[in-house]
């Protein structure tokens, strides 16, 4: 078993407590729609997901003491479009804590970060002031891709649908997702490679928005990724290492016109 079909096994013992615990329709909606997640994204010359999280099981901790909403303050003053933030605890220390503190603390769109396996996690996802949920297309079937992406955009947010290959591409395509997380990042072996987005963003229709994740450090990968088709980044790592993040920010998007 490797890491993410461990991280998965977890995630479906950790939600069906859950719902236990808090079923679905206790759950409290927001009145109104969240921020538009797409719309932030492209209203830049490249948009810039900024991602809040305490560790992750490739880098272990990356940023110590950690404080969510002072993080994300500073995302947003530095220049950032969005703000991801981490939902697994077990694995990279996120949690509905950190989530609240942030939706609080900015105005900016958020991402709502999980292994999504069950639909209770987008209500939830909702009920918390996501604008964005992700799907990562290795560890759900083309139906639960299909069904899940359906429910997001009826709750009013946005799927990112993540992928890492041509046949993950195909299956975003053929969901019709407007959206897709190109990962450079192989969730199985943690190898990454800018070189996936090259290969994969010409795949895209040309409506499609398409957002670059993992292994993004400099201004000149920022610049690249959007010259080979990225609409938007996701950053976390370089960010968070960073004694002031909302610095690294601007640096990251310094290069671009």
């Amino acid at each position: 078993m490797n890491i993410l079909e461990q991280i998965v096994a977890d995630k479906r013992v950790e939600i069906a407590g859950l719902k236990e615990r808090v079923p679905e329709h206790t759950l409290v909606l927001p009145q109104g729609l969240a921020p538009d997640f797409m719309a932030a994204l492209r209203a830049q010359p490249l948009g810039l997901i900024a991602e809040v999280k305490r560790k992750s099981p490739s880098a272990g901790v990356i940023r110590d003491p950690f404080d969510p909403a002072a993080i994300a303050c500073a995302y947003a003053d530095g220049g950032a479009t969005a703000i991801s933030c981490l939902m697994d605890t077990p694995y990279f220390g996120g949690g509905v804590e950190d989530f609240r503190a942030v939706r609080t603390a900015v105005s900016l769109p958020m991402l709502y970060k999980e292994f999504i396996i069950d639909s209770w996690q987008i209500t939830h996802a909702q009920s918390v002031g996501a604008s964005g949920v992700l799907l990562i297309a290795s560890v759900l079937r083309d139906e639960e891709l299909h069904l899940f992406s359906e429910e997001i955009l009826r709750r009013g947010m946005t799927p990112l649908i993540e992928v890492h290959d041509k046949a993950e591409m195909e299956r975003a395509i053929d969901v019709g997702a407007g959206c897709i997380g190109i990962n450079n990042r192989n969730l199985k072996t943690f190898e990454t490679s800018l070189e996936v987005t090259a290969e994969l963003a010409s795949m895209a229709p040309a409506e499609t928005t398409l957002v670059s994740e993992s292994g993004i450090k400099t201004a000149e990968d920022a610049l690249m990724l959007k010259e080979m088709g990225a609409h938007a980044l996701l950053v976390g790592e370089h960010l968070l290492r960073r004694a002031f993040p909302g610095e690294a920010v601007k640096e990251l998007l310094s290069k671009l016109p």
